[in-house]
């Protein structure tokens, strides 16, 4: 089987889990219990590894959006029979509006099909594999005329059609023909074995429900500024990679979606990245409501617990776990062949000195919405953060990228570091007696200057990627979004000229560095940002336009694009990519806002 292209999916989330449904109507993915849990459809990874295909036994040409402002994607299939509609959710639980959505959502896969013009033959075909596929289950056909399957852990209950559902070896199917003003509805619940029987709901009724719920969180989304419908639109899918227990935000809600077709650099970015977490922070503050942040940092500080000598965390599961060790799901044929397929992710155990920084970044955006004395916890966090800072610094590391070799003195590691100091000694009346605002300004000083001296290369007239590297790196565009240069310095405007002349790869791409074969998108933000505060908005509006060309069809971005083919790349939906567009469509609103 030929997998469908990575931008061919569409995202459903209940703000707990993840799924993704292909424009030809297979359901690829789903973790049920969570956006980091086993995945019970996992045909996106290798074709004998679960999906739930409903659509047309006929050729069809498909349209299909989300409803405004939901995560509910409804597609229509054009058949020479006539026309039919299927309208996909993961249900929130009953009645659940706003900030409640997904705080406890009942684990339900909604697929709802509407007749609406002649008569179209269609097709269910559920072939369930839980965890990872290792797993076929018990198939039973019950009075009522649903299917229970059950291995392991996992139970799930499939119910609804056009009569009783039958059992074909080991999947599902069921064929049926929907006439205009027909609607034939499924929903498939899942329950962990030992326990309670997965719910039971009406799937007309929940995906009306549902898209109420998604409508009235959408009410809390009042960006106003440029570019309206596209930071709307990336905030609702940031909040459906948000963790509603926790508040924690996924980077991605899949695993080992690969950099490059057949490559091995295939990762797990199912966990909460400090960095992420903190750029989702300012993009709520762009394109959403502040009104959580007290939940959200309480989060962070209790995640990453009193900082002591160590590293601080990069990452985090959902919950705050920190042991997120890496294994390869052998079995596992990865996404077009590419392998290794990654449970986990070794980034955990690295020393990444830019997310102090980031963290610190977040709070003072924040810092008028949480008071003029912060709590305990909070506190603590900034001050800790602070110290390891003050004391770390000058060691180096494996820098944002993550990089697996030999840890090195990274510039935005460095200017990060510069950040933290800076923003800690802003805040530092509100942070108790253990402030340190004098000595933080002094080493503060001590790391601008460095960055300064050892930063530059004169030889290649920028900024690289690492003190004495004569490598670009895309990460050099950050210097003048944190406030530590003016963009229009004359070392930063010839750094951003190098990036763009050096890095560009077209069609609105821009590299991490010179070998990397395919465009970044947020690096493709960086540089609209850096270009409106060089006092360049027209090239800046310009690349913004070229680089929201690679959403797909229903809004979503990955991680990277093929700038030879334009294919989507790595993880998706990839929280960074619409971070990125919030801020860029944001900078060309506000040009002078931080």
């Amino acid at each position: 089987m030929q997998q469908p292209p990575i931008a061919d999916y569409g995202f459903l989330s209940d703000c707990r889990s993840g799924a993704l449904v292909s424009r030809d109507g297979s359901v690829d993915w789903w973790c049920p219990g969570r956006f980091d849990g086993p995945a019970v459809l996992s045909r996106l990874l290798d074709a004998d590894a679960g999906h739930w295909r409903l659509a047309p036994t006929v050729a069809s040409r498909v349209e299909r959006a989300y409803r405004p402002g939901t995560l509910v994607l409804r597609t229509v299939h054009h058949t020479a029979q006539g026309r039919v509609a299927v309208t996909d959710a993961l249900a929130a639980e009953p009645g659940a509006r706003g900030h409640e959505l997904g705080r406890n959502s009942p684990a339900v896969l909604l697929r709802v099909v509407e007749g609406l013009a002649g008569r179209v033959p269609m097709r269910l075909d559920l072939a369930p594999r839980p965890e990872y596929g290792l797993l076929t289950p018990y198939l039973h056909e019950q009075p009522d005329g649903s299917v229970l399957a059950a291995a392991g852990p996992v139970t799930l209950a499939l119910r609804g059609g056009a009569g009783p559902l039958r059992v074909t070896g080991d999947r599902i199917r069921q064929d049926f023909t929907v006439a205009a003003g027909e609607v034939v509805a499924f929903d498939l619940a899942y329950a962990p074995t030992y326990g309670p029987p997965p719910t039971r709901l009406d799937p007309v009724a929940a995906l009306a429900d549902t898209t109420a719920a998604w409508e009235a969180f959408r009410e809390t989304h009042r960006y106003d500024g440029h570019y309206a419908d596209l930071v709307r639109h990336s905030a609702t899918v940031l909040t459906g990679l948000t963790y509603a227990p926790s508040g924690a935000v996924a980077a991605a809600s899949t695993t080992s979606l690969p950099e490059r077709i057949g490559g091995d650099l295939n990762y797990d970015y199912r966990y909460c990245w400090l960095r992420d977490f903190a750029g989702t922070m300012r993009a709520f503050w762009v394109a959403a409501c502040p009104e959580e942040a007290d939940r959200l940092f309480a989060w962070a500080a209790r995640s990453i617990g009193r900082v002591g000598a160590g590293p601080v965390p990069v990452l985090f599961g959902l919950e705050g776990e920190r042991d997120l060790t890496e294994y390869d799901c052998g079995h596992l044929r990865g996404y077009a062949d590419s392998r290794p397929v990654r449970i986990g992710n070794a980034a955990w155990r690295q020393r990444q000195l830019d997310v102090p920084g980031e963290v610190v970044l977040a709070v003072w955006r924040f810092h008028d919405y949480l008071g003029e004395t912060f709590d305990t916890e909070l506190r603590e966090m900034v001050v800790g953060l602070a110290e390891q800072v003050a004391a770390t610094w000058r060691l180096p590391d494996q820098g944002m990228w993550e990089t697996r070799g030999a840890p090195r003195h990274h510039l935005s590691s460095k200017v990060f570091c510069w950040v933290a100091l800076d923003r800690a000694v802003r805040l530092a009346p509100r942070l108790g007696g253990r402030a340190d605002p004098v000595r933080w300004a002094a080493i503060r000083d001590e790391i601008r200057a460095t960055v300064l001296r050892e930063g530059f290369h004169d030889r290649v007239g920028a900024y690289t990627g690492w003190f004495g590297s004569m490598d670009l790196d895309a990460s050099a565009l950050l210097l003048p979004l944190v406030g530590f240069l003016p963009a229009d310095d004359p070392r930063m405007r010839a750094t951003i000229a190098a990036v763009e002349r050096e890095l560009g790869a077209g069609d609105g791409l821009v590299r991490r560095w010179p070998t990397d074969p395919a465009g970044f998108l947020v690096c493709s933000f960086w540089l609209v940002e850096c270009l409106v505060l060089a006092g360049e908005p027209e090239r800046g509006r310009a690349l913004f336009e070229r680089a929201v060309t690679h959403v797909n069809d229903v809004g979503l971005l990955s991680e990277q694009v093929d700038p030879v083919t334009g294919a989507q790349l790595g993880n998706t939906p990839q929280a960074l990519s619409h971070i990125g567009l919030i801020s860029a469509a944001w900078r060309l609103t506000e040009p002078g806002t931080a």
